[in-house]
């Protein structure tokens, strides 16, 4: 009898989870928790890196197809206080940008293809485990019986705290969030040469910014705040207004005027993290994505890992027939690999806003600690390089 496996979450980690456990004998079912047709635009757009195309490709997916209305960005330039260019840094040939809503639709139609259903509106409420399988509870009042329970439902997953009720909350790293697309194509002036993701630690707050494929321009912010705030502290003019005077007079970057050309503004939400999660598994339910492992956005890697996370559950479920014992290899093998990339893309956060003094040290040591970094290589391609186990039989 084929094994069922009911997938708590229709994001990147849940829809690919779901497609690699078709590929392991299983039946999956998707629960997406928001309705059809609501995207979630938390972080506006993403990067899919190296190691999350060749994931991509062990899911027997085609990235062109997945990812066909992002853009190549293989390069970031950083820029210092000043508008100084203090490194080029290579993002691997393939690092793909894309709306986070695109690459969602794009996962679910292949999913869809696959003939693998997705319910909406779906929200897990609890789940226990039980000797012959797991019972998972939805707060329409459905209860759903499966062999396998997988939580790919995000930061604030509610299969991690079924798994582990003292497990930690997310909190909060100091910093905020926002995203936004100019209206059209901008000023040459004002637009990075296509490929390159330009970022820049602002005098007031950090900045990165793409130009796409049309000549608009995708950019990101992370102001600082000393509390978290609630989404509805602003309306979408008047947190457009509070970027653009943040950014006003910034010689580092030309935010203000990228911010004032753009009519769609995404935010303000809140940058957090999870620390090291203490259990990922039981004998019949198990975490990937952010609801193993949050990655902060400075790593780049989010959805790359949570990629990973789908091939390497899905190869070790059709490696051992117990269900437990495959979710213990996938275990072994996924947590060393992502604590230290999640690791390394927290230090990325420390150094977004200092003051004039720590500014100036920052913008003068960079770029030799970066030369230094690259004389043996790509001080990066433990990450982009990183081999996955295969997939198929």
């Amino acid at each position: 009898m084929t094994k069922t496996a009911a997938v708590i979450g229709g994001g990147v980690a849940g829809t690919a989870a779901a497609i690699a456990l078709q590929s392991a004998g299983f039946d999956p079912v998707i629960h997406e928790r928001h309705e059809r047709g609501v995207a979630d635009e938390r972080g506006a757009f993403l990067s899919v890196a190296v190691n999350g195309l060749n994931a991509l490709r062990a899911l027997g997916l085609d990235p062109a197809k997945v990812l066909e209305r992002g853009f190549p960005t293989p390069v970031m330039a950083l820029r210092g206080a000043s508008g100084r260019l203090l490194a080029d840094l290579s993002l691997g040939e393939t690092t793909t940008t894309i709306r986070r809503a695109d690459l969602y639709a794009g996962l679910r139609a292949e999913a869809e293809a696959r003939g693998i259903p997705i319910v909406y509106g779906a929200a897990l409420t609890g789940a226990v485990t039980g000797r012959d399988g797991v019972e998972a509870e939805f707060a329409d009042g459905r209860r759903v019986r499966a062999d396998l329970l997988v939580g790919a439902d995000g930061l604030r997953s509610r299969t991690r705290q079924a798994l582990d009720p003292t497990a930690s909350v997310p909190h909060y790293l100091g910093l905020l969030n926002a995203g936004g697309f100019t209206a059209g194509p901008v000023e040459p002036r004002l637009a990075p040469p296509p490929g390159v993701m330009q970022m820049a630690f602002g005098r007031r707050a950090f900045f990165g910014w793409v130009t796409a494929p049309d000549g608009s321009v995708w950019w990101f912010a992370n102001p600082p705040a000393k509390r978290p705030i609630e989404a509805d502290s602003f309306t979408p003019e008047s947190w457009k207004a509070h970027l653009v005077a943040l950014f006003e007079g910034d010689p580092s970057s030309p935010a203000a005027e990228l911010i004032r050309a753009s009519d769609e503004v995404v935010g303000p939400w809140n940058t957090e993290d999870l620390g090291p999660v203490r259990v990922w598994r039981d004998d019949r339910a198990v975490l990937v994505g952010d609801a193993a492992h949050a990655m902060a956005p400075t790593s780049g890697q989010g959805a790359s890992q949570a990629l990973e996370d789908a091939v390497v559950l899905g190869h070790s479920l059709r490696e051992h027939r117990e269900i437990a014992v495959g979710l213990a290899a996938y275990e072994a093998v996924r947590r060393p690999r992502v604590e230290k990339v999640a690791a390394h893309g927290r230090r990325g956060n420390n150094n977004k806003v200092l003051g004039p003094v720590g500014a100036a040290i920052r913008d003068a040591m960079l770029p030799m600690v970066f030369r230094m970094l690259t004389r043996k290589g790509d001080p990066q391609a433990w990450i982009y390089d990183h081999r996955l186990p295969p997939l198929a039989a």
